[in-house]
């Protein structure tokens, strides 16, 4: 990692996830500046708050006297375009440069040097993003653990119990999924699982940690385990084909997400289920990081 000059103009990308957030600072010269830090503190629905944490971001991670040339941030948890252009004002005025705030699903597209198609996340949560030929941008999922992010680490493990208590009640021993749930939550029998659940201060992260359970409950044999996976698979694909079904350009599908492309199950499971529902629709698993999109945004400001 390479500080950039107090004197060389840098332009900032900021990709605000779940949990880590990634800024990368890029200089004319080609000299990079990589920040990660965790998103604590990140609160997208106060767009005066979460200005100010961008702002503070900024000064903590560029040297003394340093004045970025352009920002652009791609946000988790930045639902709506009204949202997005709330925090891009209240952090033009904070740095006095030109800026922009998108979700963070729409960094994809641009990292992986595409002008068009879709972005699809599937980490903690799942949620995917395009724009119409008007250049509006269209989202679908992201709705949270509790209502929806199939797909995603927190909703496997949500179906994963689902399953396993589906399992109890038709009088079924306990397989290696219910096993491996029981132990993760540290309860004694399936039935405990639901107050395990719901106790949860921060269900996304508290409920995703376990994800693992899931497909090492797969790789032992727990039939349970890989219908749950399938089926984290197939709403994924559904992701995709609603923003077909929305006008959506989905030749491209650029994935990004430590549930999908970290298990090659699940990854696998999305791929079959998307060629039979968008046969023309082409996956491409993003192999940069997604700040790489905020960096790329971020240029065409200036």
């Amino acid at each position: 990692m390479q500080d950039a000059p107090p004197s060389c103009p840098i332009v900032v990308g900021i990709d605000v996830g779940g949990t880590k957030t990634h800024l990368r600072a890029a200089a004319e010269d080609g000299t990079v500046t990589d920040h990660v830090r965790t998103s604590s503190g990140w609160r997208p629905h106060d767009p005066e708050a979460a200005a100010a944490w961008l702002a503070a971001l900024v000064h903590e991670a560029l040297p003394a006297g340093t004045r970025p040339s352009a920002v652009a941030v791609g946000g988790h948890a930045c639902e709506t375009p009204r949202q997005c252009a709330e925090i891009r004002v209240a952090l033009r005025v904070l740095l006095d440069v030109p800026a922009l705030v998108v979700g963070d699903a729409e960094l994809l597209v641009p990292a992986a040097g595409l002008d068009k198609g879709v972005g699809l996340v599937a980490g903690t949560g799942s949620v995917a993003v395009g724009r119409l030929s008007d250049g509006s941008p269209v989202q679908v999922g992201g709705w949270g653990a509790v209502l929806g992010d199939e797909g995603g680490s927190a909703g496997l493990v949500r179906e994963a119990a689902r399953a396993a208590w589906a399992a109890h009640d038709r009088g079924e021993d306990p397989d290696e999924l219910a096993l491996g749930l029981i132990a993760a939550f540290g309860v004694s029998e399936v039935p405990a699982l639901g107050a395990a659940l719901e106790s949860a201060t921060d269900v996304s992260a508290e409920w995703g940690r376990h994800a693992p359970v899931v497909f090492a409950a797969a790789g032992a044999g727990s039939a349970l385990a890989r219908q749950v996976i399938a089926e984290g698979g197939r709403s994924l694909a559904a992701l995709v084909v609603r923003l077909a079904q929305r006008g959506v350009a989905v030749d491209d599908v650029v994935v990004a997400g430590t549930a999908v492309l970290a298990q090659p199950a699940l990854y696998d499971a999305f791929v079959a289920w998307l060629a039979e529902a968008v046969p023309g629709a082409r996956p491409r698993p993003l192999r940069v990081p997604p700040v790489e999109g905020a960096v790329s945004l971020a240029r065409s400001l200036v």
